[in-house]
């Protein structure tokens, strides 16, 4: 996707990304810095992280890497506090950090099942804990302020042993419509996207031949999204006024069609 914003839009924000060690988190954050927002990176892969404030900061931005897996509601938090002490309170989170592991019901792969529910479910709403309180002092001092969440179109989609993730992915769905309604009169803006298909990492991860083969063959025969592409989006998501709340957005590669 060519950069739709110029300028430095998100100028004088606090923006924080989870599972920002790599792909769509990665490039977010960097995206994000460009425009003009103090970025911190969250992820278990400090190395990674590293890397990715190196660009910022090489590009001239302002970027802070703390190694927190999601899953520690007591990490999340104390980062949530080094954030605050160091930049003032979050006004902008990307809840990015996922994982897909791919099985057919039959096979009680619970340990995997487990893995999702931990890092999609708990991870999400660890984030959303420590930075809530964040995100509602930054709305009510009048500021922009921005609760994105990273759902799938599986959330929606029903594809043969996707169960377990497809099911966490309705969770982090539905909940964000929830939480508009709580939020939303505060002038928080809560939103979801739901990807496609996006050259990543994660499909790595899935070790299932069948599901293994599926996105493989979308990779090879089709025109798939790119991180810069996701990136973009929340970057727009951001940008535009603060009445303004694009709530659901599904992205999809123009050739996909499940």
């Amino acid at each position: 996707m060519s950069a739709l914003l110029s300028g430095t839009p998100l100028a004088g924000r606090v923006a924080v990304v989870s599972g920002a060690s790599s792909g769509m988190g990665a490039a977010t954050a960097e995206r994000l810095a460009e425009l003009g927002a103090t970025v911190v990176v969250l992820a278990r892969r400090k190395d990674k992280l590293e890397d990715v404030v190196k660009r910022i900061e090489a590009a001239g931005g302002t970027a802070l890497a703390l190694s927190v897996d999601v899953t520690d509601r007591a990490a999340v938090q104390t980062a949530a506090n080094q954030i605050a002490d160091r930049f003032g309170k979050a006004d902008l989170v990307f809840n990015n950090a996922g994982v897909q592991l791919i099985s057919g019901i039959e096979e009680l792969k619970v340990d995997d099942w487990q893995r999702q529910i931990d890092l999609n479910i708990t991870g999400l709403m660890n984030v959303i804990a420590a930075f809530l309180p964040h995100l509602t002092e930054s709305a009510a001092q009048g500021k922009p302020t921005d609760l994105i969440n990273t759902s799938s179109i599986a959330a929606t989609r029903i594809l043969e042993k996707f169960s377990i993730y497809s099911g966490t992915k309705a969770y982090i769905s539905h909940l964000t419509r929830l939480l508009r309604v709580e939020l939303g009169p505060k002038m928080i803006r809560v939103a979801t996207i739901e990807p496609g298909m996006v050259d990543t990492e994660l499909p790595d991860h899935v070790t299932d031949p069948d599901a293994s083969k599926l996105m493989a063959d979308l990779i090879h025969d089709i025109d798939c999204l790119q991180s810069a592409d996701i990136a973009e989006t929340i970057a727009f998501m951001a940008a535009v006024p603060r009445h303004v709340n694009l709530t659901e957005i599904t992205i999809m590669p123009t050739a996909q069609a499940i």
